[in-house]
C-alpha cells in the first residue's frame, strides 16, 4: 500500500449529519502499523521472558563492527515482518549483552539462536541468504 502523508488525520463532514465529523480511519490504521515493532531488542534483562513466552523466539546475535552481521541484519528484519504474530524475532548486541552469548557458547557472529518452549532447538552461525535463513524460521513453526 502507498504510504499516507504524515499529516494529522483528515476530518470530513458527514453527509448525513453536517454536525458530525468523520476521521480518516485509513490514516489511523496506517499510524498504528507504522508504530508497530516487528522485532524486539533482546537484553540480559528481558531475554528470559521472551525465551519462555508463548511464541517461538529467534535471536540474532550481532555487533555494530561485524560486517557479516550488517548483511544478515536486514534479512532478519524482513523475516520479522513476514513472520509477525507467528514467532518473536529479536536482535541482541553481544557487546552490550555478552552474558547471553556466553551462556550459549557463541564464539562467532552473526549467530542466530532458535528457541521453542523455552529450549534452544537450533543454531545458525555465519552469513547466509534469505532462503537459507527462512528455512530455519519455517522449521521452528
Amino acid at each position: 500500500p502507498t504510504p499516507l502523508p504524515t499529516q494529522s488525520p483528515r476530518q470530513d463532514v458527514c453527509q448525513h449529519n453536517p454536525n458530525q465529523r468523520i476521521i480518516n480511519i485509513e490514516y489511523i490504521h496506517y499510524k498504528k502499523q507504522e508504530n508497530k515493532k516487528m522485532e524486539v531488542t533482546i537484553t540480559t534483562e528481558n531475554f528470559e521472558s521472551y525465551k519462555n513466552g508463548d511464541l517461538p523466539l529467534v535471536v540474532d546475535l550481532w555487533a555494530t563492527w561485524c560486517g557479516p552481521c550488517r548483511m544478515v541484519g536486514p534479512i532478519i528484519s524482513e523475516l520479522a515482518k513476514e513472520y509477525d504474530g507467528k514467532l518473536v524475532v529479536g536482535k541482541c548486541d553481544v557487546e552490550e549483552n555478552d552474558e547471553i552469548a556466553a551462556d550459549f557458547g557463541v564464539r562467532n557472529i552473526p549467530t542466530i539462536l532458535f528457541f521453542k518452549n523455552g529450549e534452544l532447538v537450533d543454531k545458525f552461525v555465519g552469513a547466509a541468504n534469505k532462503a537459507t535463513i527462512e528455512e530455519k524460521f519455517k522449521a521452528l513453526l
